[in-house]
């Protein structure tokens, strides 16, 4: 089985130094950024409308990104897009919704079509942004639906960065021992 596939024509762009592990699926009209990084078990269907997903970002094991589809519920559809140095924990969900530079994306949390988190945003384990909601950078987003918690210590900013650096690193790693 290919893991990384065309759909109707569409193929995947993936950069050089970009790491896809085996047991993930990138099918369709997806782009891949360099140094970032797709898990085990992770799903990025770009089948029905774009993904990208930016430099330095990593998408963690068993997380499921999507999109919706151009139609009179939602004309032009919704795209997903992951931008730079973005952390999306195990098992999160991201469907037709824009993350910006320098954020995380909690375990298991879900973020829904048109929902956008700025840049410098946390949203904790298990959080649900809902359909076209805007969380504001430089905060902690808590619940379900998200809600804002409190401002983000100085510490829990430089962790944003931290955490994207680690797993460039870890997946240097992992690409010097893939067969």
């Amino acid at each position: 089985m290919n893991n990384v596939r065309s759909y109707q024509g569409l193929e995947p762009r993936i950069a050089p130094d970009a790491y896809v592990d085996e047991t993930a699926v990138v099918l369709g009209d997806v782009e891949v950024g360099a140094q970032a990084s797709i898990w085990p078990m992770a799903v990025v269907r770009g089948d029905i409308h774009r993904i990208h997903i930016g430099a330095g970002s990593n998408i963690q094991d068993g997380s499921v990104l999507h999109v919706s589809h151009d139609s009179r519920f939602l004309p032009g559809g919704a795209p997903t897009i992951v931008h730079e140095r973005v952390t999306v924990g195990h098992q999160a969900m991201l469907h037709g919704c824009e993350i910006h530079d320098h954020c995380l994306v909690g375990i298991g949390a879900r973020v829904l079509d048109r929902a956008v988190l700025r840049p410098r945003v946390m949203l904790a384990a298990g959080a649900l942004v809902p359909p076209g909601k805007k969380l504001d950078g430089g905060w902690l987003y808590v619940g379900a639906p998200a809600k804002r918690a409190r401002a983000l210590t100085d510490l829990e900013l430089e962790y944003l960065d931290y955490a994207a650096v680690h797993y460039m690193e870890l997946a240097v790693r992992h690409r010097a021992t893939a067969g």
